[in-house]
């Protein structure tokens, strides 16, 4: 959970230029964004590249995206993030920002099944800090991207959040919860979260890599 806090993302969706009087303010400034959209993120890289759910995005045409990340030191920092690849049928999207990001995951080996049961935690930013640990509800096969099941109610704001392991390795990224509405009350039944194919993933980000000229910093992630 520790390491979750150090890597805490959120996707601001606003038609703003500028966010970071507001969040120099640690958020009490009345300059805010009244049109603020969004939900969570996920750092996968070194150097600035984030996943979040697809439909975080749902309503970002003509604004600017922001990744609002934490900085070493502390501080927290909004950057204006580049939309580099979005899938709607996997609800899933690539962004990226121009700093290092040393505080990011690692993926669970893709070589390896998660079976039933197997411990996770999440970091969405709407209750990623209240939630209690849980566990999936199904299996996730090697080598493929995969939808995937797990027992941790989720809010809005969740989406697009990290979704890990007991060693503090990447699963895979919030999607939706699903409820079952009998008259006026919802009973919780379970979220669901995607992971990519882990290796396509990294194909389309050296990519990009190449494509925009962007350097990999030498550096690892770190606690």
């Amino acid at each position: 959970m520790r390491q979750a806090a150090a890597r805490l993302t959120a996707v601001i969706i606003s038609s703003k230029n500028e966010l970071d009087p507001w969040v120099e303010s640690r958020f009490a400034d009345g300059r805010g964004p009244e049109d603020a959209d969004g939900g969570s993120g996920i750092p996968i890289s070194p150097d600035g590249y984030f996943l979040t759910a697809d439909h975080v995005l749902a309503r970002s045409a003509g604004k600017n995206v922001f990744i609002l990340h934490g900085q070493q030191g502390g501080r927290l920092r909004a950057t204006k993030a580049r939309i580099v690849w979005r899938s709607p049928s996997t609800d899933l999207a690539l962004l990226h920002i121009p700093i290092a990001t040393p505080r990011h995951y690692d993926w669970t080996p893709v070589d390896r099944w998660l079976p039933v049961g197997t411990p996770v935690v999440h970091s969405g930013i709407a209750t990623g800090f209240r939630s209690e640990p849980g566990k999936l509800v199904t299996p996730i096969e090697p080598g493929k991207g995969a939808r995937f099941k797990h027992d941790i109610p989720l809010e809005p704001g969740d989406s697009g959040g990290a979704l890990i392991d007991a060693r503090g390795l990447l699963v895979g990224v919030n999607s939706a919860v699903e409820f079952l509405v009998p008259m006026d009350t919802a009973f919780f039944i379970e979220s669901e979260a995607n992971r990519p194919n882990v290796r396509s993933l990294q194909r389309l980000i050296d990519g990009d890599r190449r494509r925009n000229k962007q350097p990999l910093p030498a550096v690892s992630s770190v606690p």
